[in-house]
């Protein structure tokens, strides 16, 4: 990757188009159950919408793009595909824009219509299976299109462990350079084991061979929510940025990480400042119970700073505990092209939230650290920004 601003957003969402599916799973065998863009009546009104398996994705919108809607509250969401502009779902556009920004590259989380949350409500395996091996298809395009992108493959589920290893291993063979789940297989769906449980071990060691970091995104898949609780906007919006930190007790506790050392998890979209309170309430648990007597060798501490990696984009408290937590474990992001986005001033917000950092760990927290964990090498161009765009 040429860096030529030295900025590179570890939380992008990629964008894929109406025919992501339907040009890689076969109509024969899955016929309307292909993932695709419909016409559905909503409100009294028609519109468009991702249809998976006969099921509607998204009230809200037919792509989640609102940073690049033109609207500057961002309350514009696209209701039909041809309202959807280009630098959201075509890679040079989309790097045009992102250039435009002072921004050089992304990591590509999802985006509509398959996620790490729906993906375990799928019928049946062979149909989950097909649908993750077309997603991941088409995402590694971009990588294809560009060097500038770095896509995270999806894993299926329902075929336990070794199935999730083997597409992972194909999805880095076409240059994804990790892995999105859901945090708690087992909460998502019944039929699944915990995430610790060794039914899983075959997908950790392939990730750790292949150096494919562990993505976990936002509520990671898992909502805890009681329903009555669901309409409170600021509640919801803001519950998410609690749920990993609960999943990255049992990481640190479960002894999954000691017999796993190389696996590296990324906690994408819940900030930074929340692990520096876990390190330390997990280092008293493990002290108080001795915990390394029932296989939990590694003080939590020791293996966040091995293993465990974490985003920011508007949150400075984070930041303020950067020796803490661990220069090296933290990535910025930019959220594109999501209404929560920092795009197009993306500069504006950094050097608010990184007042006072000296340029030696503005280059980390701004594009080394991330292109580190993905192992992406780069070259910067003469003149590289890390204290403005």
């Amino acid at each position: 990757m040429l860096l030529r601003h030295g900025l590179v957003s570890a939380d992008s969402h990629a964008c894929v188009t109406p025919d992501a599916f339907t040009a890689r799973m076969s109509r024969q065998r899955w016929g309307d159950r292909i993932p695709q863009v419909r016409e559905v009546e909503q409100d009294g009104r028609l519109v468009e919408r991702w249809v998976v398996d006969g099921r509607v994705m998204s009230t809200r919108c037919v792509v989640n793009c609102a940073a690049v809607m033109g609207d500057p509250l961002r309350r514009t969401f696209a209701q039909r595909w041809e309202e959807v502009p280009r630098i959201a779902y075509d890679p040079l556009a989309r790097l045009q824009a992102l250039d435009s920004d002072g921004v050089d590259g992304e990591v590509l989380f999802f985006n509509d219509p398959l996620d790490s949350i729906s993906l375990p409500f799928l019928a049946d395996a062979e149909y989950e299976l097909a649908c993750v091996q077309a997603y991941n298809d088409a995402l590694a395009e971009w990588r294809r299109a560009s060097d500038h992108y770095i896509p995270l493959a999806l894993v299926p589920y329902l075929g336990g462990g070794e199935a999730a290893a083997t597409e992972v291993r194909r999805a880095h063979e076409q240059g994804h350079r990790g892995v999105v789940m859901v945090a708690e297989p087992s909460m998502a769906d019944p039929r699944l084991p915990h995430f610790t449980d060794p039914a899983w071990d075959p997908l950790w060691a392939v990730c750790q061979e292949l150096a494919m970091p562990v993505n976990w995104h936002a509520h990671a898949g898992i909502r805890l929510l009681p329903p009555q609780w669901q309409k409170l906007q600021a509640l919801r919006r803001t519950a998410a940025f609690v749920v990993q930190p609960q999943f990255v007790g049992d990481f640190l506790l479960s002894g999954l990480a000691d017999r796993f050392p190389g696996l590296v998890l990324v906690c994408a979209e819940t900030g930074a400042g929340w692990l520096a309170y876990v390190m330390q309430s997990a280092d008293r648990r493990w002290e108080r119970d001795q915990m390394w007597r029932d296989g939990a060798r590694t003080r939590p501490s020791e293996i966040v700073h091995r293993q465990v990696r974490v985003t920011f984009w508007y949150e400075r408290a984070g930041i303020g505990m950067r020796d803490l937590i661990g220069v090296d474990n933290i990535l910025w992001a930019s959220d594109y092209p999501h209404g929560t986005s920092s795009y197009p001033r993306s500069w504006e917000l950094i050097d608010k939230v990184l007042a006072g950092v000296g340029d030696a760990e503005r280059r980390k927290l701004l594009c080394e650290n991330v292109l580190r964990v993905y192992g992406v090498p780069a070259h910067a161009a003469a003149g590289t920004a890390t204290t403005s765009g």
